[in-house]
């Protein structure tokens, strides 16, 4: 089911890619695999799957270890991304392993993930994540907070900011989606001026399993699907 479920989803994305007059290959799938057991990982990866998206940087952490320690080889090619809200004492059971976190709402956050990267002797790649909802209960920095942070990157040497994320609201109203996730690739390109050695304005992460069809047509680089590929949740 999970391998049959992520090959619709990627001809889907195909699809919606070329009719918004885009390169399918600029999208990527994150598989979101929070709460499913490390088994549904290694069925997703038989399909060629290899971005995969937890919230929590515990169960990351488990399930990162038990793959290494079953097949480190095969399984070291596997694409870890932090999605879900990080707390900073949570940073140190990630930073050895990280691809990318979505989800930096605060500079206090920024400088945990650059003490641990330097700690671990890399760079971590990081995304700012905009509050686009403007909801109270929606993580995210408000965009004149991310302007100061990427005036001040160099503050964060073992830090490279990759592009920009925003959770719409939840609401059935596509247009209100549709606004919201437009004003974050805006913000993006208006960003894109602050682009040196360690900001790359490139990626957008945008778009569910309700709403990614119209985040691919306004501009997203990174969709976070679950439930559409594993089913219901553990």
């Amino acid at each position: 089911m999970i391998q049959q479920n992520l090959l619709e989803i990627k001809q889907h994305i195909a699809q919606i890619a070329e009719k918004s007059g885009r390169n399918a290959a600029e999208v990527k799938l994150v598989a979101v695999s929070k709460t499913y057991p490390y088994t549904a990982i290694k069925s997703a990866m038989e399909t060629g799957q290899l971005d995969f998206g937890e919230n929590r940087p515990q169960e990351m952490l488990e399930k990162y270890e038990i793959l290494q320690a079953e097949n480190a080889e095969l399984y070291t090619q596997v694409q870890w991304h932090l999605i879900g809200q990080l707390q900073r004492n949570k940073v140190k059971y990630i930073a050895p392993f990280v691809q990318l976190i979505h989800s930096v709402d605060s500079e206090k956050l920024l400088q945990e993930i650059d003490r641990q990267a330097n700690i671990h002797k890399r760079t971590i790649d990081c995304l700012l994540q905009i509050n686009i909802s403007e909801e109270e209960q929606k993580s995210g920095m408000e965009e004149a907070e991310a302007e100061v942070i990427l005036q001040h990157i160099s503050n964060f040497p073992n830090i490279r900011i990759k592009g920009l994320m925003g959770m719409a609201a939840f609401t059935d109203d596509m247009q209100i989606v549709r606004a919201q996730f437009r004003r974050l690739r805006l913000a993006k390109e208006r960003f894109s001026c602050f682009e040196n050695t360690q900001i790359e304005m490139k990626e957008l992460s945008m778009g569910m399993s309700g709403d990614y069809e119209i985040a691919i047509s306004e501009g997203a680089t990174l969709i976070r699907i679950g439930t559409a590929i594993f089913g219901g949740r553990h």
